[in-house]
């Protein structure tokens, strides 16, 4: 299987990948991350694996639709962005372990990466984040991203890390989510605090990426000065 040549721009901050394919080279991309391309380039809505089967799924609340682009006749450039601003990271699958993934962070891949989900249960559910995690497997580039930078770090052992920053990590990695801080469930399950003190404990040996910035806490600030209607 070739790679696809690519190059990613803006990093860390407001980070955008260009994808160079050549000639009737076809790669598969979240809706709604287009920005430019090069009139070779062909379009169609397409959706493969476990529950994306059919016009499209629901991750968490969220519409996940992947659109498909060929290149035809001639090599063509496609411009992708997330849609949060942060950073951009490539992984090349190779049959050697899989690649565990936030629903909300997946940009492109190639054909030949097999995508399906895992379903987290209330281990998701408590932690604030998506119920789902994207699960790639098979052969081919990879590109996911966050908010704010990625940072990545090589885990042998035991390795703690607060749920609202997990971006990515390999499957030869297990995992567990936990209380800290004398937290109890019956304050979660009221509300109290959001999920905060929570974390995961990664343990094994294998690869975590994880991200500069939280969403939620921003979410938290924005929140008082949205604007209410007045009865």
């Amino acid at each position: 299987m070739s790679e696809i040549a690519y190059k990613i721009e803006h990093r860390p901050a407001y980070a955008s990948l260009v994808l160079q394919l050549q000639s009737n080279q076809t790669v598969m991309v979240e809706a709604g991350a287009m920005a430019a391309m090069d009139p070779c380039l062909k379009m169609k809505s397409k959706v493969q694996g476990g529950l994306m089967k059919g016009v499209g799924r629901m991750l968490g609340g969220e519409s996940f639709f992947v659109s498909e682009f060929t290149s035809e006749g001639s090599a063509g450039e496609l411009f992708l962005s997330p849609g949060v601003p942060g950073d951009i990271q490539h992984y090349r699958l190779n049959n050697t372990c899989n690649l565990m993934v936030q629903s909300s962070g997946f940009i492109a891949c190639s054909t030949t990466v097999e995508i399906d989900t895992k379903f987290q249960g209330f281990k998701g559910f408590f932690s604030g984040e998506s119920l789902f995690l994207l699960k790639a497997s098979g052969e081919g580039d990879f590109w996911f991203s966050s908010y704010g930078a990625i940072i990545e770090i090589p885990v042998e052992g035991d390795y703690i890390v607060d749920t609202g920053y997990i971006v990515a990590f390999e499957d030869t990695l297990s995992y567990n989510v936990e209380m800290i801080g004398g937290l109890s469930w019956r304050k979660l399950k009221t509300g109290i605090l959001g999920g905060e003190g929570l974390v995961c404990r990664f343990r094994g040996k294998g690869k975590l990426w994880i991200q500069s910035r939280n969403l939620y806490p921003l979410i938290n600030f924005l929140n008082p000065f949205r604007p209410v209607r007045s009865n």
